[in-house]
Parts: C-alpha cells; structure tokens; sequence
C-alpha cells in the first residue's frame, strides 16, 4: 500500500542519517533504492562527510552513482561483470577490425600465390576470359615487403611492359631483390610468377601473351636464353644464366 510504502521510505531515511552514531568509523555507504525520495538521504548522508554510492537497478543490469563524484558504472546482473563502455566498445571493434584486414591480407596472398600456381599449370588465362572473376582487383600494387628499388620501378612497369628485353630485366631485379632479402630462398615459377603480378596487376601468362612470347610463362623461361630452369621437388627452380 502507498502508506506502507511511505513509512518504509521514512525509517529508511531516519535510519541513514543516524547510522554514524551506531558506526562512527564508516567511510562510504550505499543507498540501494530506485525512489527519488531517497535523494536527500544521500545529501544528507553526504553532508556528513559520507562517499555516497545510489544504486538502482535497471531491468537486468545496475546502475551506481558515485554521488560525490557522479561517476555512474553499469553492471549486467546475468554476467556479474562491468558492462563496458561506449568508448570501450569502439575501441574493441577497432582492434577486431584491424586483427580481421590482417586475416583478410594473409589469405589473399596465398589466394594470389594458388591462382598463378593454377594458372601455370593449366595454361589458364583468366584476365582473357569475360566470365571469370578478376583477382587482380582486390591485389594491392604495392608490397610493402619489397625493397625500394622495386616499388620505385613499379610505375614504369605496371602500366604495360613493352617488349622482351624490359621483362627479362624486371624479372632479374626481382630475383636480385629476392636473393638480397632471403639469399638461402629457392625461387620457383609460381613464385616468381606471383611477385611479377603483384606489381604489375597482371597475370604472367598475359603479359607472355600479349608480347608474342609463347603460350605460358613457364614455357617462356623453359626457351629464355637469359633464364634456366631446375627441378625442385614439385616445382621448378628459377636461375639466372648471368649468375
């Protein structure tokens, strides 16, 4: 009943207000009630030098002020944790954003490397088929990993390499600049073939194509007086003549 109500809220206060006599060493004291009544105990209890915390709840979640400061916390009772708040929840997003795009580059990369591996070995050229989906759109130009003496070469070759001589000399430096960063790497086909498209946005067997170079890039290094191939398990190894 209201009246029930009301006489609850009065001892509850007469009570609060007098609780120092009965423990004069208390530093803080909660106030657990929702009614707006209870605000002046708070002050009351704050004027008396009391750290006030007033703690409603909310559904399934508690909500407590810090009255002397006006800090409010949330705590979701099925939990029994702290419900983080919104700057925390972006931030948390941030870093699942940031650990997801490094997932996503990983994965392309190997994505690249397995379709020049397919397309060597089934004489495929996707870029020449309307219906296929285009990988190269989703490759970065630039990799980061490369010295700087390729990526500063990657815009005057990435738009078309024009004849023999200047690919053979772009594959060269990109074995140079292989052998420079990981002297013990043994460089295939497929790997080879993978590095030229990530810098130049297009497939190995296209470029060959377009030049009237033979049917396949493999094929092409097979023929090439400046390049050798040697066998390496499943893969071939590719070794400069010059060396």
């Amino acid at each position: 009943m209201p009246g029930g109500k009301d006489s609850a809220d009065a001892k509850m206060i007469a009570l609060g207000v007098s609780v120092l006599r009965s423990y004069p060493t208390v530093k803080e004291i909660l106030v657990c009630s929702g009614d707006g009544i209870l605000i002046h105990l708070c002050n009351e209890l704050q004027n008396q030098g009391l750290i006030v915390y007033w703690v409603r709840r909310q559904g399934q979640n508690l909500q407590i002020e810090n009255r002397n400061t006006g800090k409010l916390t949330h705590y979701s009772l099925p939990m029994a944790t702290e419900v983080p708040s919104f700057e925390q929840v972006v931030d948390k997003i941030q870093e699942l954003i940031k650990s997801e795009q490094k997932s996503i580059n990983a994965r392309l990369n190997s994505l690249v490397a397995v379709a020049t591996l397919f397309q060597e070995r089934c004489d495929i050229n996707i870029k020449d088929n309307p219906n296929q989906p285009t990988i190269e759109k989703t490759i970065p130009l630039v990799d980061k990993s490369f010295p700087e003496s390729i990526q500063e070469r990657e815009k005057e070759y990435s738009a078309k390499i024009p004849n023999e001589k200047t690919l053979d000399k772009f594959l060269l430096e990109i074995i140079q600049d292989i052998k420079i960063k990981s002297p013990k790497t043994k460089l295939s086909v497929s790997k080879l073939g993978t590095e030229l498209r990530k810098i130049t946005g297009e497939s190995p067997n296209s470029i060959i194509k377009k030049l009237k170079l033979g049917s396949s890039f493999t094929k092409y290094l097979e023929s090439s007086p400046t390049f050798t191939l040697k066998a390496s398990g499943k893969e071939y190894e590719v070794i400069p003549l010059c060396d």
